[in-house]
């Protein structure tokens, strides 16, 4: 009898450990469905016009075109943090930790005066890389981004961001 119980609790033990796991494919899956949920109601031609329109770019500063957004924003996490009229954005996020995280990385491995905004319409949260009291420097900095800061960049295409 006892040793049918042990059998029983070990043949159990071995199905919880090869029962389903979560994996990168899964992850990936659940990713792919949700961003298809947003698109929903919306058709294909239209969706990828409003990609273009948030990623275009509206200004040139010095010789350079520049994707510059007005908006209000707070500083999110630290109230130590001092925000720039003209900030570097290079990750947007809609959790506050992964946008802290993302900083936290910035300040650590780049030594970048990092901090993260929040706020817009779609109130996300807004990771800085620097900021900038003059337009022109913001400009400047976008300028080889990918070889001033050695890990990967968030935004497809880092902009400035301007506070209103």
């Amino acid at each position: 009898m006892k040793k049918t119980l042990y059998l029983i609790m070990f043949l159990l033990a071995a199905v919880l450990m090869t029962a389903c796991h979560s994996n990168e494919q899964n992850y990936r899956e659940a990713y792919e469905k949700a961003i298809e949920r947003r698109k929903t109601g919306i058709g294909a031609e239209t969706y990828s016009k409003i990609e273009a329109e948030r990623q275009r770019y509206t200004h040139i500063i010095n010789g350079d075109s520049v994707r510059m957004v007005y908006m209000n924003t707070n500083v999110a996490i630290d109230s130590t943090d001092v925000a720039y009229p003209f900030n570097v954005i290079v990750a947007t996020f809609a959790q506050r930790i992964n946008a802290k995280s993302y900083r936290d990385r910035l300040r650590e491995e780049c030594n970048f005066p990092s901090y993260v905004l929040y706020g817009g319409s779609e109130r996300q949260y807004f990771v800085v890389l620097q900021g900038f009291d003059d337009k022109e420097s913001a400009a400047a900095m976008l300028r080889d981004l990918d070889k001033k800061v050695p890990i990967k960049i968030l935004e497809p295409l880092p902009w400035i961001l301007c506070k209103m």
